[in-house]
């Protein structure tokens, strides 16, 4: 049951974290910011804010 629990929790902050780099992309679009991102770039940025939102839900 741990590796179901613990794959749950590393899609859930996968998820958390695609949304939260969109969001953050999509509002500096709107203040007039054009921030593109290679493929190297995004992965790294998603893995790190997974890690973040990760640490985040721990209780």
């Amino acid at each position: 049951m741990n590796y179901v629990n613990g794959l749950t929790k590393l899609l859930v902050s996968l998820v958390i974290s695609t949304i939260i780099i969109y969001s953050i992309n999509i509002i500096a679009g709107f203040a007039g910011a054009d921030y593109s991102f290679t493929n190297g770039e995004a992965f790294i940025i998603w893995i790190l804010m997974a890690i973040l939102v990760n640490n985040c839900l721990k209780k």
